[in-house]
């Protein structure tokens, strides 16, 4: 089992930035990819970025792509979500979480994850 820690949520402005980090631990070389999502009040989980753990390859979803950059840190355990040019459209919980097994293609989906952090609150005011 892989526990989940999100940290650096917080309140910023439109334009600005933010890093959110998720430190991992438990079985954590068991971990296929590594995920961020987010919900807003109302509305479903939905996919923002995700990062094959041994390759560091990445996959965004076209919302976020070109703001904001998924990384990891194999040494640290940890991935981050680097949120720039933040809009009040970014406005979530946001959540990363693990795989533990390969998948065809990317795993986009909140059922092709396993483990799941308890979520940091991200706010962007106009």
């Amino acid at each position: 089992q892989v526990q989940l820690v999100e940290s650096g949520g917080g309140l910023v402005q439109a334009g600005g930035s933010l890093r959110l980090s998720c430190a991992a631990s438990g079985r954590t070389f068991s971990s296929n990819a590594m995920g961020w999502f987010r919900q807003a009040p109302g509305k479903e989980r939905e996919f923002v970025a995700a990062i094959k753990w041994s390759s560091g390859s990445t996959y965004y979803a076209d919302s976020v792509k070109c703001r904001f950059t998924i990384s990891r840190d194999v040494a640290k355990d940890t991935v981050y979500l680097q949120m720039n040019s933040l809009k009040p459209e970014d406005t979530a919980v946001y959540y990363c979480a693990a795989r533990g097994i390969g998948l065809v293609g990317w795993p986009t989906m909140p059922q092709h994850y396993g483990n799941w952090g308890q979520g940091a609150q991200v706010t962007v005011s106009s």
